[in-house]
């Protein structure tokens, strides 16, 4: 199934770019999107987090031009858009879907992807506002189209690294790096165990056919304000702080827990505490489930990963009703109905869960997930398996 996605997938971005540019593309380029498996909210505090590449990607169809400019369409928005080859190109004023790609553009270019013009359209099957890292699929791609273009040759980390400062410095998002390293560095069949603080990802095999990863969005995503993500991050800077180290990363659970009183105060009450408690265990059970995972242990799994959910959504407030009615399904359905562990996925209030769930109960688990989530929210659910999947290549050129 997840192959004729991706062959239709091509197939109508190849004819799309026949239709805009009036020949065949030269280059064709991919990368995927990504599910976080458990790790969460734990890159900016120096921890780790446990992604895997999904069977969804952003595609590009490229071939040089002679106008000395990039002149791109994006089929979500049809819309052409014109960029300069330029490493000091100014951001704009609004972030569009355009300041991505010319965030991927300029930081390619001054990590020494030089080239001329170039046409390309931008075709994706990755869900947008669903936690599964569509923006970091598109910047990746464009920066994997840039160095074929250039025939630059980077170190493994240059890419995922130079998307990151795109997205810092041109789509005004402060991520970490786990998006644009697992969407770059992927490999089949395989999540990455990624150290945030050494950056230093290690592979970790998913190679038994007989456990899929199926994710449930919710298909919500609720309105915020814009200060949650910088709260929950100053709040863990200023833990730290208090803490007398640098990053949370550095904290151990027994040493939060008898400094519990530094972190308590009248204006905060105990949400220092909270949010701190939630990065140091994530740290413990995303390198618990790592190593259940090889081991085959799928009742440690499924309890990292339901424990993950609940700190989620109690410490660290970060969940919905929505959400939290697809992974008390999941529970309800247990490791008896196929479901090992089940839990959000990506940066909160909406999106999408993750669960792990035995290859031969998939269709039977979707079908319970789209039934019972209709009657308890009225709302479709939209659901899908996956396996890990290879990370950003060329596919032509």
């Amino acid at each position: 199934m997840a192959d004729n996605l991706f062959d239709k997938l091509l197939e109508d971005t190849i004819a799309l770019y026949q239709v805009k540019f009036g020949d065949k593309p030269q280059i064709i380029v991919r990368a995927p999107g990504r599910v976080n498996l458990i790790g969460e909210h734990t890159d900016y505090n120096g921890g780790y987090v446990f992604p895997m590449a999904i069977e969804r990607y952003t595609v590009i169809a490229a071939s040089p031009n002679q106008d000395g400019v990039a002149k791109i369409y994006s089929d979500a928005t049809k819309e052409l858009a014109t960029f300069q080859l330029d490493a000091n190109a100014q951001p704009a004023a609004k972030v569009r879907w355009s300041s991505y790609v010319q965030g991927a553009i300029s930081c390619s270019i001054e990590k020494g992807a030089h080239t001329s013009g170039f046409n390309a359209v931008i075709n994706s099957n990755v869900p947008l506002g669903g936690g599964l890292s569509s923006s970091a699929s598109l910047e990746v791609a464009v920066a994997t189209l840039m160095e074929k273009l250039s025939g630059v040759k980077w170190n493994p980390t240059d890419k995922p690294l130079l998307c990151q400062k795109a997205e810092h410095v041109y789509a005004k998002m402060a991520c970490g790096i786990m998006d644009q390293f697992i969407s770059a560095l992927g490999q089949k069949d395989c999540a990455m165990l990624l150290d945030c603080r050494s950056q230093e990802p290690k592979m970790i095999p998913m190679t038994d056919p007989a456990v899929s990863v199926l994710i449930a969005n919710s298909n919500v995503k609720h309105s915020l304000t814009g200060s949650e993500y910088p709260e929950r991050r100053a709040s863990c800077e200023e833990a730290a702080k208090r803490l007398g180290k640098t990053l949370l990363r550095e904290v151990t659970m027994e040493e939060l827990l008898a400094a519990k009183d530094k972190l308590v105060d009248e204006k905060n009450g105990d949400r220092l505490f909270r949010r701190a408690r939630h990065a140091v265990g994530e740290d413990v059970r995303t390198l618990k489930m790592a190593e259940a995972l090889v081991a085959q242990d799928w009742k440690t799994v499924g309890e990292q990963m339901y424990a993950s959910h609940d700190s989620l959504r109690d410490d660290y407030e970060v969940s919905c009703p929505e959400i939290d009615v697809l992974v008390e399904i999941a529970r309800e359905i247990g490791m008896q109905g196929g479901v090992i562990g089940s839990r959000i996925t990506g940066g909160g209030f909406g999106g999408c869960t993750v669960s792990l769930v035995f290859t031969d109960k998939v269709e039977q688990i979707a079908k319970i997930y789209s039934q019972k989530y209709r009657e308890k929210t009225g709302i479709a659910a939209t659901i899908f398996s996956t396996r890990p999947a290879q990370g950003a290549c060329v596919l032509q050129g």
